[in-house]
């Protein structure tokens, strides 16, 4: 079983690791990337599919209110003035949505880093199921015209046994100003806790 589980997350894995220069990364090419494979809709401004369970294989569904809405045009003012405070605000709107979406989809409580450990537990979340979601909010976030600073590119994966290092997969932001990516990683922290935001290159090098 846990060889099974092993390939199904390569398998998911690489079909995340397909990667796009950031000045070609338009929506199109970030929504077929994050969800075709998945057969998961797309998010909007009403609407988010969040995963969990594992490789996506539970899925709920968030309706976005109106004071949905409000929370999260207050929580990226603040990051207005510069690309390093709409980071901030962004890892603030990614530990709020965490909250948000926890008693929905039954996640409360989630675990960092859930292993194969896990893979049962629908109440955890894999890397897979973090990137989709994490993703789903950076796209809603450009759908409301909140991002000044940062577009939302393909999620990236680095590691695939073969260099000795377990597969992940992450949500990614390119930097508007000088094309930098920057890995938006919520399957490292626990729940309510804001993802760990930090250039991609260097979560390339990480294990």
């Amino acid at each position: 079983m846990r060889r099974a589980f092993v390939f199904a997350v390569i398998s998911a894995v690489f079909i995340t690791a397909i990667r796009v220069p950031a000045a070609s990364a338009d929506t199109d090419s970030v929504i077929a990337a994050t969800y075709n494979e998945l057969s998961i809709s797309p998010p909007s401004i009403g609407a988010i599919s969040i995963c969990h369970g594992f490789g996506c294989k539970f899925r709920e569904e968030l309706a976005l209110t109106g004071a949905d809405r409000a929370t999260l045009a207050r929580l990226l003012g603040g990051g207005a003035a510069s690309a390093a405070a709409e980071r901030r605000a962004i890892g603030a709107a990614g530990a709020w949505f965490d909250r948000r979406i926890g008693p929905i989809a039954g996640t409360v409580g989630h675990v960092a880093r859930a292993n194969s450990e896990y893979m049962f537990d629908k109440r955890q979340m894999d890397c897979i199921d973090s990137s989709r979601n994490t993703t789903s909010l950076l796209l809603v976030l450009a759908q409301l015209k909140l991002l000044r600073h940062h577009t939302v590119a393909e999620p990236e994966a680095r590691g695939f046994l073969l260099d000795g290092r377990g597969p992940h997969a992450t949500a990614v932001l390119v930097e508007n100003a000088n094309g930098t990516k920057w890995s938006v990683d919520s399957w490292t922290r626990a729940y309510g806790q804001a993802p760990e935001i930090m250039p991609l290159a260097l979560w390339m090098t990480l294990n």
